[in-house]
This record gives structure tokens, sequence and C-alpha cells, in this order.
């Protein structure tokens, strides 16, 4: 290893060597902040990171924990020999600036609430809480990355009703929306809700970059399809279900999701056909895996620095929405994970305008079976976890340099 006043690049590796996987992306992402120049090795051993080499920088690998190497002039110039190579399934990919991040989330959430919160804490990555009134007082348009917390954008209030009725947190729950929507000016909580994802459209159609786990995800294409009908029960709105409403879902409206029946049963703990049941397979956590596809890094960057791990093979864990069915996919939507040999997708990826969401089955990539009131997760615990990095990739590749398209 060279002494910091003759190494020109320090490389944060990401295989096996990585202490710590989680901060090392924080610290990439604390590099755009203090204008280092920064490259992605998308496929070069895990998807590590190659870095100007600053004496504040190395200082900053060993307070976080972060394992790097410090590199010549030569040695890095071997790393792009090889990474560039037309024999090599790599590429490099300069980044540009930090994204600015936003967590959609409510009043009072407390990070272990989701995982997506948390991993953003435990790597030491800023970001802002918005919710209703920013969206709709037009904030989105102040961020470059978007994360919806475990949110129903159907106004059923999770679907939490036949369970827990009369648990204090969810009257609070309650209180909140319907609260929060009479004060935007809208008589029911779907109403809300439904503004709010037309809201979200318009941000990720003028070029944001939206991710969401576990309910956020079909709940918000489902609320997208029902858009001209009524889709909620009594207690959810103070109406019943319009008759007919199968027959006004248009599916020309969703992002990823298409052909599929929605349940309004208030008993049922499921939004609709799109979530796969995995309820019997809680027993069969060791040998519950998903796996990672592979793509080409020169000609299909945005999959591959989505898809970038040390493993390709991964834990699965559930969730409300676990995965989501196959055939229920739309054509042009990019599959980036799936439980194999099943028509169960846990990872896609698409495009909306200008745009891109990314949506991830499950809520907790490290606690198998969460249930409501289960502890916090100790992510330090979990400091080298594939499946929270796949979440940390979504909030650097935002700050990837776009190619020229060719003519």
């Amino acid at each position: 290893m060279l002494g910091t006043g003759y190494a020109q690049k320090v490389l944060i590796p990401m295989d096996l060597s990585q202490t710590d996987h989680l901060k090392a992306y924080g610290l990439t992402y604390w590099a755009l902040t203090k204008n280092i120049q920064t490259e992605w090795l998308l496929n070069y051993r895990g998807g590590s990171f190659l870095l100007d080499a600053e004496s504040f920088l190395i200082a900053e690998c060993r307070i976080r924990g972060v394992s790097f190497e410090q590199l010549s002039i030569s040695q890095a110039q071997s790393i792009y020999d090889e990474v560039q190579s037309e024999k090599t399934n790599m590429d490099v990919v300069k980044l540009e600036k930090p994204p600015r991040i936003a967590v959609y989330t409510p009043p009072g959430s407390r990070p272990w609430d989701d995982a997506v919160t948390m991993v953003l804490e435990y790597a030491e990555v800023k970001y802002d809480k918005i919710w209703d009134e920013e969206v709709l007082r037009e904030k989105l348009s102040d961020y470059d990355w978007l994360h919806l917390h475990h949110e129903d954008f159907t106004g059923q209030y999770g679907k939490f009703f036949a369970n827990y009725a009369t648990a204090p947190w969810y009257i609070q729950q309650v209180t909140l929306l319907e609260t929060t929507a009479k004060k935007m000016g809208f008589k029911k909580v779907s109403e809300l809700k439904r503004a709010i994802v037309q809201k979200i459209k318009s941000y990720i159609e003028q070029g944001g970059f939206m991710f969401a786990m576990c309910s956020a995800t079909d709940s918000y294409d489902i609320a997208l399809a029902a858009a001209r009908t009524d889709i909620c029960e009594t207690m959810f709105d103070g109406d019943p279900v319009q008759p007919g409403y199968d027959t006004k879902i248009d599916f020309s409206q969703t992002f990823a999701f298409e052909k599929f029946e929605v349940y309004t049963d208030p008993y049922r703990y499921e939004y609709s056909t799109i979530d796969v049941d995995a309820s019997f397979r809680v027993n069969n956590q060791a040998v519950d895996y998903f796996t990672l596809f592979d793509f080409s890094a020169k000609y299909d960057p945005v999959p591959t620095m989505l898809t970038q791990c040390h493993a390709n093979v991964i834990k699965n864990f559930l969730g409300q929405t676990t995965a989501f069915h196959k055939e229920q996919i739309k054509k042009s939507v990019t599959v980036l994970a799936e439980r194999e040999g099943t028509d169960e997708v846990k990872y896609l990826h698409g495009n909306v305008g200008r745009g891109t969401f990314t949506w991830y089955g499950g809520h907790d990539p490290e606690d198998y079976q969460h249930a409501v009131g289960d502890p916090p997760t100790d992510i330090s615990l979990h400091k080298n976890s594939p499946g929270y990095r796949l979440i940390l990739n979504n909030i650097l590749f935002p700050a990837a340099k776009k190619k020229k398209q060719k003519t």
C-alpha cells in the first residue's frame, strides 16, 4: 500500500474484502458532496468505487470503518484497462453530483418503520422528510430522488382494519390521514392520495427518480388505475365501493402492472392479485432466495448499476407486498431479480417520461417476516447485507453521468 502522498487514486472495493458495504455507499455519497472525482466501476470487484486520493478522504474512510486501497497511477490505469476492455462485462461510470433525497413519510414516523430510512441513517446519507402537504405544494421539484415510505395510496389505511381497528396506533394513523385530507381540501383520504400519486407521476415524468418497497409499490399502481372509480368500503371513506368498479380500472395509467384484479374486501390483508402469496413460506426461510439478473455494463448501464452486489443469490424477505407475479408486469418493465423457478419478480425498474421508477418487494432485507411492533433491525449487525446494498444502489445511480446516445 502506498503512502498518502504518493497515491493518485483510492479504490473502495465492494467485493467480499469490504468491511462495511453500507457505509461505503455513504462515504461515496459524502465524497460527491466534497467535489471529489468519483467513478463507479461496474462489475469490477462487486461494483467498486474509484476516487481521487485526498488525505481527508482517506481519513474519512478510517473514521467510518470502510476498507480502501491506495493506488498509483499505473495501478489505476491497469484497472481502467481491464474495466474498459471489450473482453469484459465491465464499465466505468462517472458520478457527477450527490442527488437531493426526499423520503415521503408521515409526520412522527420512526426510522425503524422503513428499511430505506434505516439504511440511509446507518450509511450517513442526508435526506429530507416530506409528506402530503409538501407534495401538493410542489416541493418535489426540490429533489432528484424520492423514496415512498410504506404508504397505502388506495385510501384503505394499509388494510389493517381487520386485525388492528381498535389498536391505538391504527386509530392515530386514521386520524392523521383524515385530518390531513380535510386540511388540504379533500372529503376523503382516497381523494387526497389520488392527488398525491398524480403529483408524483408528474414529478417522475419531468425527470425524477422514484424508489419504493413493499406496499408502496402495488398500492401506487392500483391508485393510478382506479382514479375514475371508488374501491374503498364504507369503513374507509363513509360510502360503499362503487358498483362496477372493476370495469373502470384503467391499466393504461399504471407504471408497472396490468391485468390485475383489485381486492376490495376490507377483511382481506391484500390489495390485489399483483402480490404473490408468501404465507406458506414462513417456515421455509432457510431455502428462500431470489436471484439477480446479469446485464451488459457497456450497453445497459442503468440496470447494471441497480444490481451491483457482491452476491447474486440473496436471502429473500417477506412483506405486505413480497413480490410481483410476472404475468402481471408490463413488457416495457425491466426485471432485475426473480425467485428462480417461479413467476415471482422481486425487483424491477422502468421509465416514465424523462424519469424512472424502481420497485423492490418485501419489507426489510434482514428481517424475514417483519410484524407490527417488532423491534428495529440493528443494521450494524448486517453491514455487508446484499439485500440492503440493492437499496443503496438506487441513491447513487441518479448521480451517474448520462451517456450520449449514438446516432
